[in-house]
């Protein structure tokens, strides 16, 4: 095994989203992998789950991930100190999230047709 990636925190109702997680062995770093993984499970994410939004976070250290985000379309978002511990410490992580910009918001239910005024 290489690596794993998951989608967790899926959230539905009006946010649509989820959080994305990957790791990857030291030894298959450079050989895209990973980056073959995550358009995968994005595209599973946008076309089968019909998510409109899906975070991912890292360490502000690791550039390779903070690239492979970029190239994959995540934007950054902001800044979280202390956001996880890992390894017996709490690490910072640089926020980012891509957006399905294909999936058309879903009608607000209860809400009349037409230009929102009641009509009789």
């Amino acid at each position: 095994m290489l690596g794993t990636c998951n989608l967790t925190q899926i959230h539905r109702g009006p946010s649509q989203s989820c959080n994305l997680g990957y790791t990857l062995d030291v030894d298959a770093v450079g050989h895209g992998f990973l980056t073959e993984a995550l358009e995968t499970v994005i595209l599973f994410a946008f076309e089968k789950l019909h998510l409109h939004r899906i975070e991912a976070n890292y360490i502000p250290t690791n550039e390779r991930s903070g690239r492979v985000l970029r190239r994959l379309g995540f934007t950054v978002e902001g800044y979280a100190r202390d956001y996880l511990d890992i390894a017996g410490a709490w690490r910072d992580h640089i926020l980012t999230a891509r957006t399905n910009s294909a999936l058309a918001a879903p009608p607000v239910s209860g809400r009349p047709a037409g230009d929102g005024r009641a009509t009789r």
